[in-house]
């Protein structure tokens, strides 16, 4: 497997708190790779020492075959990184931003433009070269970030939720722009709490309380037996209220978990499940139009599932 980052046993601890307990994981070069956990997690702290940022406890990362805590300037050439916040300068105008950052990074000014060419055309930003940043929409000033990123040619992308608090047609937008970078052989790594961004990433790693939890494709995440133990399955429901139904529901004892999923509910039912016994409920409740159908779990549901398991394993 050609890896552009491979973790193994990456642990960071400051003084008697653990960040990071033996995390491990590979990304494929040319994938789409999302990292995934609750706030305090550990995410930005792995995607630190990934960078060079931060000295492990012990462990290793490397990123393109080069050992992070060896050779951490030559690994800042090779990466791009784009934080949540817009970080670039908001009185300079779209080219002289791309301009500035060409500098930092010790373009020629042959390969500074040729740079500024390409990304104008890959991110659409022509019209827009001579506007201020400040007064972008933003999912321009998204792209404009990215760019800044992009400017010196980085094999490994770090794209810190990169579609936090754009507009929908902004978010569609940017992912096709980051499907047609890892098609050229771009590695991305993506940390986002969007679960249909992470269905779209090739493989996802869920990080809690500093163990990394759950690493696969989306498809091998929803198959596991820990998601769905023997003779449970998934139901939706859907119903007049929802919201209404959703704490009768979930206190009969057949249900182990239910949650509010869109304008239905995600059930993990037992295998005691009696579909009459819920409908009688609801019935009471005066609830109409009430069906059920199997499902697949979500990511959501996987990932909640993983969660409260381990923390009831953290309180025993």
């Amino acid at each position: 497997m050609d890896l552009a980052i491979d973790v193994s046993e990456l642990t960071r601890r400051f003084g008697d708190l653990t960040a990071v307990d033996r995390v491990s994981f590979g990304v494929e070069r040319g994938a789409i790779f999302g990292f995934l956990g609750p706030n305090g997690s550990g995410k930005s702290t792995v995607v630190r020492m990934i960078c060079g940022l931060l000295a492990p406890t012990s462990g290793r990362a490397e990123l393109d075959g080069l050992d992070v805590a060896k050779e951490p300037l030559e690994i800042r050439r090779r990466l791009g990184y784009m934080s949540q916040r817009f970080s670039l300068y908001p009185d300079l105008t779209v080219l002289e931003n791309l301009r500035f950052f060409a500098r930092i990074y010790g373009l020629e000014r042959a390969v500074r433009e040729r740079r500024i060419d390409e990304l104008t055309e890959l991110l659409g930003l022509g019209p827009y070269l001579d506007r201020r940043a400040s007064v972008l929409s933003g999912g321009w000033k998204q792209r404009l970030a990215l760019g800044a990123a992009m400017v010196h040619e980085p094999k490994v992308l770090f794209l810190d939720e990169p579609t936090a608090g754009i507009d929908p047609v902004a978010r569609r937008d940017l992912w096709d722009l980051l499907f047609r970078l890892s098609g050229r052989g771009i590695t991305i790594f993506v940390t986002t709490h969007y679960m249909d961004e992470a269905e779209r990433c090739n493989r996802v790693a869920y990080i809690y309380l500093s163990k990394l939890l759950a690493l696969g494709t989306p498809s091998e995440l929803k198959a596991r037996p820990d998601v769905t133990p023997s003779g449970d399955r998934w139901l939706e429901l859907s119903c007049r209220s929802p919201t209404r139904a959703l704490a009768p529901i979930r206190a009969l004892p057949t249900v182990r978990d239910a949650t509010i999923f869109g304008e239905t509910l995600h059930l993990r039912v037992g295998s005691e499940w009696r579909e009459e016994a819920a409908r009688a409920l609801l019935a009471e409740l005066d609830e109409r139009n009430v069906a059920f159908r199997d499902v697949q779990p979500g990511l959501e549901d996987v990932f909640v599932t993983l969660t409260r398991s381990a923390a009831e394993a953290n309180r025993a």
